[in-house]
């Protein structure tokens, strides 16, 4: 019997009526004739309120205990839908990250899957059940809970859909799709039919919160076809898959930001002290994800290196750089705030001379500056001042004509 994984999000968990909505979407799957595999997130609210009840009796709790508290937020959801799987009739058990087999590396809030031994799931699927497992977490070496941070659930789920050959992966969120570009900001935005990987890909990196990076990464890997939905109207959602169809032959196929951009400049006295290497190992073995790197070397002048980071990993940089000083050689740290990412993005770009142009003159038609610049082959991406980004999104949307996309 084929498989499929449905992920839910924290919206479709709100309370015990969506819980029951929830379990009529998987009774009509499995009524389909699908095993199904269910994977949950926390209930909204539940984690801030665990994390705040850490907070007051403590200022400085280990990560250990945090990711063991943490955990059991989407253990709470994951108990309460297989509950209302039975209520219903169905066969039904849930099980929490390490039941599940999900084997992770050892770095608390932010654990990456090593493995899925999915035997158990297997058990219960051969069984008939369906099974129920709580997102965002698994068990590392040590054999200590680590909850999996941003996106865990739905990288969970992809991870469990390629150890199972799972025939898709239904991501239940509060959106009905992707669209050409944020709905609620910018006027026009339509949803469209399908995505690839790659498109997708460059999307969640630069700024949607739709599906999270690590998620999309295995889809790709595997080749796992992935709907995304809406969790409340029954509509046609967004299909990621390889290849798509080129609709009215658009270059550009989406436009995506992200606010509370951060750029941080490094100084040399001379060139022969820097080394970029060095730096950007030291950054990644701290977990700093780095952006756009623009490196300045000017007869005269001291060299410089810019690169740009997210605002909550601000003070982590400063503080690796600060401890690093003297190893990385290097004469003074600056930054500046107050700054956005803006991209564009379509696999269409790739075979399409010119496109980085024409985004440039549009800005400057708009007198929006762009500060730093960053491509590939299948997006480009500017950094300008924060104030101006929904503008600057708004222009470029219209510049490409994605208003008039129409995909459904």
């Amino acid at each position: 019997m084929e498989r499929i994984v449905m992920k839910f999000g924290g919206a479709a968990l709100a309370s015990t009526e969506h819980i029951q909505d929830v379990a009529k979407k998987v009774i009509a799957e499995k009524e389909s004739g699908f095993d199904i595999v269910v994977v949950t997130t926390a209930m909204r609210g539940t984690s801030k309120e665990l994390a705040k009840m850490a907070c007051n009796l403590s200022d400085n709790a280990s990560k250990r205990e945090l990711d063991a508290l943490l955990s059991t937020s989407s253990q709470l959801s994951s108990a309460l839908v297989a509950i209302a799987l039975q209520e219903e009739g169905y066969d039904a058990v849930s099980l929490t990250g390490w039941q599940a087999g999900i084997q992770t590396d050892v770095v608390y809030g932010n654990a990456r899957i090593d493995v899925i031994e999915a035997i158990r799931i297997e058990e219960y699927l051969t069984q008939g059940k369906i099974v129920v497992v709580a997102g965002e977490q698994g068990i590392g070496n040590s054999r200590n809970i680590t909850t999996l941070g941003k996106g865990g659930a739905e990288t969970t789920a992809l991870a469990i859909a390629a150890a199972l050959e799972a025939e898709r992966v239904d991501i239940y969120t509060n959106v009905d799709g992707v669209y050409t570009a944020d709905p609620s900001q910018i006027a026009g935005a339509q949803k469209v039919k399908e995505i690839s990987y790659d498109e997708m890909l460059e999307l969640s990196n630069l700024g949607s919160q739709i599906l999270h990076p690590r998620a999309v990464e295995i889809a790709k890997k595997f080749q796992i076809p992935v709907i995304i939905r809406s969790s409340e109207k029954d509509t046609e959602g967004t299909l990621l898959k390889e290849e798509v169809e080129m609709e009215k032959n658009l270059i550009v196929r989406g436009v995506a930001y992200e606010s509370d951009v951060i750029r941080l400049t490094v100084g040399y006295d001379a060139y022969s002290n820097a080394s970029l290497a060095d730096m950007f190992t030291i950054l990644a073995e701290n977990r700093i994800n780095v952006d756009i790197i623009v490196q300045a070397i000017i007869d005269g002048l001291k060299p410089t290196v810019s690169f740009t980071i997210l605002k909550e990993e601000f003070a982590d940089a400063l503080r690796v750089l600060e401890d690093s000083k003297v190893s990385l050689g290097f004469s003074f740290a600056d930054f500046e705030i107050g700054l956005a990412k803006v991209s564009i993005i379509g696999s269409g770009m790739a075979s399409n001379p010119g496109v980085a142009a024409r985004m440039f003159d549009r800005l400057r038609r708009e007198d929006i500056p762009v500060k730093m610049v960053s491509t590939s082959e299948i997006k480009v991406s500017v950094v300008v001042p924060q104030d101006e980004m929904i503008r600057a999104a708004t222009a470029l949307h219209d510049e490409f004509n994605l208003e008039q996309a129409l995909y459904i």
